[in-house]
């Protein structure tokens, strides 16, 4: 053969392998984008672009969406936003992909006859769900209907659902799902601070020489927060409080590996250290706070060595820990779920509290007592939900607060309950007890995610009708549902959410909801039309009307917003952070703006220097706090012994919490993804310690069973140092793990203790391996 037609030959062999014109080819080739948004496929380039608030964790990040005609092909992180500084987490990257999933509800489901789940139109539900749900009241009371939601939907549809199942439904009761990861921080702030007001803003995890993490792991929770210690540039102190070395205290200057639930003596005995060596700040304290004389007097017998004792931290360490906190300029304490998540969070959270007040700091960069929220919209929940608290941050149980509200919103004020809703978990036990009768379920899976998960789903058996609404008809929760409402996603509406460091941020409609699917905000306009109290709610026309409305209810409070004129005000700024009056607007116009600071919150200015960072915004720089005389209050209890200590039995301490930056609560969303699901194992998994594995003869990745007082699993074994002997750790995620969890609560917050129950732990033989 010759030549040319051995290199015509080779040259149709090479096509076989790669298609240099093929349209697979053309998905692969990249071009210079425009906007300002480097190399994209070409396939993909998009004609604009829009900024809006990620929808998954409370972090808030920016995120350029990226358009064609109106509708998202992709998405970027926002360089200039002033909370992610042009960074995402896997989550944030795959936000798009997750609306695209097979299993979204697309139309109203109604159980037929012979139970199983069929789509009717949106009349025949509207029309099912009134009936059904008035038939209860009719029978069993106004108080026999009860609503669950979330911190999942935007701050507009939280206060509309609030409002209308209250003010238009009559109902009593409402919670949501933040009552799982919040409740505790929310407490805590109101007894100290006498408002629920996290402190902080994201750049004081900058300037820290000394950052405290408590039961949090914001190298996997919260990865972008931890990005942002990363650009600390004063070599901080980074000490981390947790059972396990976790991803953070890996990379952390100082681990203190406290037993289980003695945080409580932890802290009380670093007060003790603290107030022993004179390490406090007496002007603060005789300026700003109460009761301190009293929380000395019990410090006592908090010595070193009885602490050691509790904690299993030796005495010399607990003295260099303490020494570390007076040392430093900018001490700032954090904390999460390990916290929260507690039979007596409320105390633990205020014996950190404690801490910054004594110490002074507070209110000052680079310091605080900083709760870091949980979900997208916590904080929208908790201000703004109607459940526990009135509209706005008010109290049920305060004629004047309701009078406001009934003023703001043009109803009787009769229509206002003059007591707070139940918990979630009183909710829960009224169900067990024939209270409640009739449920709706938004944007959250109880089956999944509540404390003791067996147990939710044998009790919600006892309801005469639970409806479901969500984006996905295949949760846990939705199939057990009587009725199932199909709703639209982060990204198909718009609306506000608020961030862990107060910032309200803007989310749009970048996609169209599948299907028949409606925003959870059209649904409840149609559910007051159908209800017969349509008219209550003119005024509540759309979103951003009714951010008006929230504006006006916030006036006054220490949440206050009336100074955020519109959404393309939060669009130009990059979010605002509460509070936010109309003296701060006019205040942050003035060219001394930055000067400006009251006990609402005090201006800084940011570290990057584009127009659109707008001011950090701290709160306390006076050292005036919420209650009447302005003082901070010291809070402190005998700790309580552990529910559920460790037994023959039950030898080991279970552990939970997230497990990688890739999942998210109880992965309704992120086990979308085919990306994120590349990200995180399968199986589910238990990390054992070495000694504990070679005394069970249980091998790495064998199958083992891990069991409680209330159910088993079966995980992987992953055999770690990390975990400490006799304790073990299994993410949250897994649709099985609550089935161990022990259902105890704080007594001040009602919050669910999901992270200690004493388990075994045995090796799993093949012919019992789980089908």
């Amino acid at each position: 053969m010759n030549a040319p037609v051995e290199k015509k030959n080779a040259g149709r062999i090479g096509e076989l392998f790669r298609q240099w014109d093929g349209p697979l080819t053309q998905q692969l080739i990249r071009g210079p984008g425009a906007l300002g948004l480097g190399q994209l496929p070409v396939i993909n380039q998009p004609d604009a672009t829009t900024t809006m608030v990620c929808g998954y964790c409370s972090t808030g990040c920016g995120l350029n969406v990226h358009l064609q005609d109106g509708q998202a092909i992709g998405l970027s992180p926002t360089t200039d936003y002033p909370v992610n500084l042009g960074m995402a987490c896997p989550k944030g990257w795959e936000a798009l992909e997750v609306l695209k999933a097979n299993d979204r509800a697309t139309a109203p489901l109604l159980r037929n006859a012979n139970g199983k789940l069929e789509p009717v139109d949106w009349d025949t539900a509207l029309r099912t769900f009134c009936d059904r749900f008035k038939a209860v009241q009719d029978k069993h009371g106004k108080e026999s209907v009860a609503f669950l939601s979330t911190g999942q939907i935007v701050t507009e549809e939280m206060a509309l659902l609030g409002a209308l199942a209250k003010f238009g439904m009559g109902m009593l009761h409402g919670d949501g799902n933040t009552r799982q990861c919040m409740a505790t921080s929310v407490v805590a702030y109101k007894q100290s601070f006498g408002f629920d007001a996290p402190p902080y803003t994201y750049q004081d995890f900058e300037e820290s020489d000394v950052i405290v993490f408590i039961g949090a792991n914001p190298c996997i929770a919260h990865p972008i927060m931890w990005e942002r210690v990363c650009r600390n540039p004063h070599d901080p102190k980074i000490l981390v409080v947790d059972p396990r070395k976790t991803e953070t205290a890996m990379a952390a200057t100082h681990h203190l590996p406290i037993q289980p639930k003695s945080d409580l003596y932890l802290f009380y005995g670093l007060a003790h250290i603290l107030v022993r060596e004179g390490w406090i700040d007496k002007q603060f304290i005789a300026q700003s706070t109460n009761d301190f004389d009293a929380f000395v007097a019990f410090l006592h017998n908090y010595t070193p060595e009885v602490v050691a004792a509790r904690t299993a931290i030796d005495a010399g360490t607990l003295v260099k820990i303490a020494y570390l906190i007076h040392e430093g300029k900018r001490v700032s304490f954090w904390w999460t779920m390990g916290v929260n998540q507690s039979y007596e969070g409320v105390r633990v959270a205020q014996s950190i509290i404690n801490l910054a007040l004594m110490t002074g700091n507070i209110g000052k960069p680079g310091t605080g007592a900083n709760s870091i929220t949980g979900q997208c919209n916590a904080m929208g929940s908790r201000l703004f939900s109607n459940t526990t608290n009135l509209l706005g941050g008010h109290d049920f149980d305060k004629p004047i607060d309701r009078h406001k509200v009934s003023s703001v919103l043009g109803i009787d004020e009769d229509r206002i309950p003059n007591e707070p809703s139940w918990s979630y978990h009183e909710i829960v036990e009224g169900i067990a007890r024939g209270k409640i009768k009739g449920l709706w379920v938004i944007a959250t899976n109880s089956s999944h995610s509540w404390i003791n998960q067996r147990d939710f789903r044998d009790i919600v058996k006892n309801l005469d009708f639970l409806v479901v609404q969500d984006m996905y008809h295949t949760t846990e929760t939705a199939q057990q549902a009587d009725m199932v409402l199909p709703a639209a996603g982060w990204g198909e509406k718009e609306g506000t959410f608020i961030n862990s460091e107060r910032r309200v941020g803007v989310v749009k409609r970048v996609a169209k909801a599948p299907g028949e699917a409606l925003a959870d905000f059209a649904i409840f306009k149609l559910i007051a039309a159908y209800w017969g109290c349509a008219e209550m709610f003119d005024a509540w026309s759309d979103p951003e009307a009714t951010f008006q409305l929230l504006k006006q209810l916030s006036a006054g409070q220490p949440c206050d917003i009336t100074g955020i004129r519109d959404y393309q005000h939060l669009d130009e700024q990059g979010g605002i952070q509460w509070p936010f009056t109309n003296d701060d607007a006019a205040n942050a116009d003035a060219p001394d703006a930055t000067q400006h600071a009251d006990r609402r919150g005090s201006f800084s200015s940011p570290a990057p220097a584009q127009q659109q960072m707008q001011q950090q915004r701290r709160l306390f720089e006076d050292g005036r706090f919420y209650h009447s005389d302005g003082k901070a209050k010291f809070i402190f209890e005998e700790p309580r012994d552990m529910p559920e200590p460790p037994d023959e039995q039950y030898p080991f301490t279970l552990l939970t919490g997230r497990g990688t930056a890739s999942q998210w609560h109880t992965q309704t969303r992120t086990a979308k993804s085919a990306v994120l699901r590349k990200l995180y194992p399968s199986d589910v998994y238990v990390h054992l310690n070495p000694l504990d594995a070679k005394e069970r003869g249980i091998k790495p990745n064998q199958m083992v069973c891990v069991a409680s007082r209330r159910g088993h699993l079966q995980a992987r074994a992953f055999i770690t140092p990390t975990v400490q002997r006799a304790q073990v750790f299994i993410p949250m995620h897994y649709e099985q793990t609550n089935r161990l969890t022990n259902p105890v609560f704080d007594p001040y917050s009602r919050q669910p203790s999901y992270k200690q129950c004493s388990v075994a732990i045995r090796k799993v033989e093949h012919w019992e391996y789980e089908q």
